[in-house]
């Protein structure tokens, strides 16, 4: 788990050596802060996507499920800033579904890591390849990155699009055109 008390004594080293007092009232608990806010947004590194796939349900009909629009929000390993979009996920069962919200709670295993969005689009993808074990499975994510909006670059309103097919998808142009003109 989270070392709190080396994520504290990181911080306080920050402020200061950006000159800031640690000490001043408006700083005192930032560090403890800090750490609180850090065990939440970084909590997926300890979390098994598997644990949300693993409860599924029979079905006769192994047409396209698509869960679209799926609000992120994850850190950028090269920055630390944040970067947030929406994901969209498409699978043909192979006579098994998964419940709704467990395709959302996926995304959110890995989106609370240190991430790079490339990665971030085929770890999901894997893990519905893996734990679900569907015929196939289409990830877009579509992200505004700070480190171009906020530094950098700064050309806020970009963003930027990954996409990750995986078993039938992969060579299937039918089936990626339809996922396409279903999330949009």
């Amino acid at each position: 788990m989270m070392d709190q008390e080396k994520i504290k004594a990181g911080v306080r080293l920050l402020l200061e050596g950006m000159g800031e007092d640690v000490n001043r009232e408006g700083l005192i608990e930032t560090p403890d802060r800090i750490a609180r806010m850090y065990t939440e947004i970084f909590g997926g590194m300890y979390e098994d996507a598997g644990h949300h796939l693993s409860k599924r349900f029979h079905v006769d009909n192994n047409e396209m499920v698509l869960e679209k629009d799926i609000t992120f929000y994850s850190t950028c390993e090269h920055h630390m800033l944040p970067f947030y979009g929406k994901a969209h996920i498409a699978y043909i069962p192979n006579g098994t579904v998964v419940g709704l919200s467990k395709i959302a709670r996926t995304v959110e295993v890995f989106a609370k890591r240190l991430q790079l969005q490339e990665q971030l689009t085929a770890q999901i993808a894997d893990a519905f390849m893996e734990h679900l074990e569907p015929q196939g499975v289409m990830v877009m994510v579509e992200a505004e990155h700070m480190c171009m909006t906020m530094r950098g670059i700064k050309k806020p309103g970009s963003k930027t699009v990954t996409v990750v097919t995986r078993g039938v998808f992969e060579n299937d142009t039918t089936l990626q055109n339809r996922f396409f003109q279903m999330v949009r």
